[in-house]
């Protein structure tokens, strides 16, 4: 179960409320099965194999960083959010996305905020080479505010079963490889907002809040192609920490080099301003490390050399012990 850092807990929000109602829905989700169906592994994405390939789904959405698109007006950046929250899960099991499909919830149809939206995904979904194929767009008016809107993305990819990235070994001396973020992505914002209230903060600072998240589709496809890759970790709710320690095996331990990497200038400007301490950070942001990939010290130079030419910033940030 993660753990919940306390400055994000005074912001409404609750891993431990959140994992506990999962646990308690998982009989009615394994009444469902089905052969086909695989185990989850991790938190990232559903799957289900069929004649030799897997199908690889999730869905997702972009929370309460909305908050400030809707002060900010500017809407694109969240639709590009909304694709790589799904995308970006879809990958860590070595799938390519094929199709995704959005939920537009509103008060009522605003051209001026939706149509950016939705250039906002079909871009993301371009540098995800994945097709946007359909979707829904609800009015509900009385229910969300004029102007407010929810939006939330449902993306499907596939992966030969032979090359599926799952229960793979991971062994004492493995590597993790950091790949940088862009900036916050779409995690946190709970905390973020109490720090920066939508309301008193500059629309240069709103800005840098909104930066969209890196998708990470293309390098790592690239990086499955060339080398054996153990683990491939998306890092969203629950921070670098949670999501790099929970998707280790209980049998090895990670080991985190806290000072291998540059910490992003905003991460630093939350803690300072919101006198939250470093481990509470870590537990609830991707502070600069978007995807982590566990992979064998031979291939360390080879993985950095490609994602050098993606023009993706990488670390070794850790590695595997007993």
């Amino acid at each position: 179960m993660r753990k919940n850092a306390p400055a994000y807990a005074k912001s409404g929000v609750s891993f431990e409320r959140v994992d506990r109602f999962i646990q308690k829905a998982f009989p009615y989700i394994r009444s469902t099965r089905r052969p086909g169906v695989v185990k989850s592994t991790g938190r990232f994405a559903g799957v289900f194999k069929h004649r030799g390939e897997c199908w690889v789904s999730s869905t997702d959405g972009v929370g309460t960083k909305l908050e400030y698109a809707f002060a900010a007006d500017r809407h694109e950046e969240v639709g590009i959010d909304c694709v790589a929250m799904n995308v970006n899960d879809i990958v860590t099991k070595g799938a390519e996305p094929r199709f995704f499909l959005n939920y537009i919830a509103t008060g009522r149809v605003r051209e001026k905020s939706l149509l950016p939206l939705l250039r906002g995904i079909s871009r993301g979904c371009r540098e995800a080479g994945c097709a946007l194929i359909s979707g829904e767009t609800a009015e509900m008016p009385g229910f969300f505010p004029d102007g407010k809107y929810d939006v939330a993305g449902f993306a499907v990819g596939v992966t030969k079963e032979k090359e599926f990235i799952g229960d793979r070994k991971i062994s004492k001396g493995d590597l993790i490889i950091g790949l940088a973020s862009s900036g916050l992505h779409s995690n946190g914002f709970s905390l973020v907002r109490k720090v920066f209230p939508e309301n008193r903060t500059s629309r240069a600072m709103m800005k840098r809040l909104l930066r969209p998240t890196r998708i990470y589709v293309k390098p790592v496809l690239a990086l499955k192609k060339r080398f054996f890759l153990k683990s491939v970790i998306h890092i969203t709710g629950g921070g670098l920490y949670n999501r790099l320690f929970e998707n280790i095996p209980k049998s090895r331990h990670a080991v985190l080099y806290q000072k291998s990497w540059p910490i992003p200038s905003i991460f630093l400007e939350i803690e300072k301003r919101g006198r939250i301490p470093r481990k509470e950070m870590l537990s609830t942001f991707n502070m600069g490390i978007g995807m982590a990939v566990v992979c064998r010290a031979k291939d360390i130079s080879g993985i950095r050399r490609v994602l050098k030419r993606f023009r993706i910033p990488s670390w070794v940030i850790g590695e595997v012990v007993a």
